[in-house]
Parts: C-alpha cells; sequence; structure tokens
C-alpha cells in the first residue's frame, strides 16, 4: 500500500512540475511579448507625429569619420499599426538631396523607396534589402522603421540593472530563421520608460556580432525620447553615434508629403534648406 502511495505521489509530483513549469514558459514568453511591445510603442511611435534634426557620426576601425546631417519627419496611422517615415539627407555635399521614404504596414511588407540624387534615381527597396546598411552606417534600414512585432518570438530572460536603470532582458528569436540577419537579440529594456537602452545581436552561430546602447535620454514635452545612441560593428571594429539635436511632437504633419513623387521634391515647410 505504501509503495502504491509513493508511486502515485511521484507521479503526481510529475504532473504538478511539467504543468508549473509550462505555465512558467507560457508565461515568460508571454511577458517577453508585451515588453518588446511596449518597447516598440515607447521608440517607434511616441505621439502622434514627430519631426527630428539628426546628426551621424560614422567611425571606421582607423578612426576616420564621416558625418551626416538629415531630417526625419514620422507619421503614425495608428499607435503601433501603420506608420510614414520621411528622411532628407543636408550633409555632405555627397549625399545633399539624398531621401528615403517608408510606408510601414502591418501583416505585409512594408513599402520603402531611396532618392539618389547624383544620377537622378527613385530606387524601389526590396523587402530582402531592408536588412543591408542605411546611408553607409552601422544600422540597417529595418532598424530605422523597425521590426513588426509578430515576425519573432520572445522569452523573459529577467531582470537586470544598467547603471542606475532597473531593466527587463528579453530574447527575441525570428520565427523565420532565413528572413533575418540575426540568430537572435537580446535586449534591455527601461522598466520605466520602456525604452531600449541595449542591445545584443548574435548570429548564425550565437556569436554576438553588433551592439546598440543608448547613450542619452531626454523628456521632450513630456516624452522620454532618446536623444544620443550607438551603434557598434564588433566585427569590422567601426560604429555610427546618432544624436537628436532637435524633436518636436505633435507638428501637424499630414500624410500628403509621404508620396514617392516628393523624393526629388521635398516638402520644403518641413525639410527646410
Amino acid at each position: 500500500m505504501k509503495k502504491i502511495l509513493s508511486v502515485s505521489v511521484i507521479v503526481f509530483m510529475l504532473f504538478v512540475s511539467g504543468f508549473w513549469a509550462k505555465n512558467v514558459c507560457a508565461q515568460d514568453t508571454q511577458s517577453g511579448k508585451t515588453a518588446i511591445n511596449e518597447m516598440l510603442l515607447a521608440y517607434y511611435y511616441p505621439q502622434t507625429d514627430a519631426k527630428s534634426e539628426i546628426s551621424m557620426r560614422i567611425v571606421n576601425r582607423q578612426g576616420q569619420v564621416r558625418e551626416r546631417r538629415l531630417t526625419m519627419l514620422r507619421l503614425n496611422q495608428t499607435l503601433g499599426g501603420d506608420q510614414f517615415y520621411y528622411i532628407y539627407f543636408h550633409e555632405p555635399v555627397d549625399v545633399k538631396g539624398m531621401s528615403f521614404l517608408v510606408l510601414k504596414h502591418i501583416g505585409r511588407d512594408d513599402d520603402r523607396w531611396l532618392y539618389l540624387p547624383a544620377i537622378d534615381l527613385v530606387k524601389r527597396i526590396a523587402t530582402s534589402d531592408k536588412r543591408t546598411s542605411f546611408a553607409g552606417s552601422d544600422f540597417t534600414y529595418e532598424d530605422v522603421s523597425g521590426r513588426v512585432l509578430d515576425v519573432d518570438g520572445y522569452e523573459l530572460l529577467g531582470e537586470e540593472n544598467l547603471g542606475t536603470h532597473s531593466c527587463l532582458v528579453v530574447k527575441s528569436t525570428p520565427k523565420r530563421p532565413g528572413e533575418a540577419e540575426f540568430s537572435y537579440r537580446e535586449f534591455w529594456i527601461d522598466k520605466i520608460t520602456h525604452l531600449p537602452l541595449k542591445v545584443e545581436h548574435y548570429d548564425l552561430k550565437g556569436k554576438i556580432y553588433k551592439v546598440y546602447e543608448t547613450q542619452e535620454i531626454q523628456t521632450i514635452q513630456g516624452t522620454p525620447t532618446i536623444t544620443k545612441a550607438v551603434m557598434r560593428d564588433l566585427e569590422n571594429e567601426r560604429y555610427t553615434e546618432i544624436t537628436m539635436k532637435e524633436v518636436s511632437y505633435n507638428m501637424g504633419i499630414t500624410s500628403d508629403i509621404f508620396q514617392e513623387r516628393l523624393l526629388r521634391r521635398p516638402p520644403r515647410q518641413w525639410i527646410g534648406e
């Protein structure tokens, strides 16, 4: 009788532990997805629209520096949904007039175009090209406008402090590995602002090859905003710094300026000279 009871207890404990582990795993997955969704909203969707004046420094392993100055316009169609971007390059001379348009769609491929004034060519950027370098920097086209939430799976790894910031650490793995340049990424997400403070990119062999780090956050019009960040290419020993010189929200930007034909004729009321 005691033997039967002990076997029954063992079976019950195995069942309970299996159920608990499955539950915890499901909770970690859901918590990880929730954390990433909050990060996407805080980082890519703050307020209804935004205008940013941005400087970019690209530094190679020899310490040689290339600089870019650009204006970025953003308009949300819906919170967490479709979104438009217009980016115009002011400096240096060899890229002056270059412009980039993104029509971000949820549930289907984004539309992206790049205008190259040197050859007067508007080039449509294929979906497969969204992982290539943006304007020669260490950021990709996809980094600029972000990945859609449902293309990756998520796991909450735990909590960790970065300096004075308490963070959630989340692992993000593409559901279709062949469609991403990384095998997985790990995010350190500030628990208060929900902004990403660090993102590590791992290649198909599980080796870290690229790291994003937030260097400065300011509160602008009541909105925590990343105003300085760096992307480091560890393999090629180079990095790109971006600095938001000026950020304004809720400017009244309208959807009519986000058109392919306006890549050659930028909206001067928003872009300036």
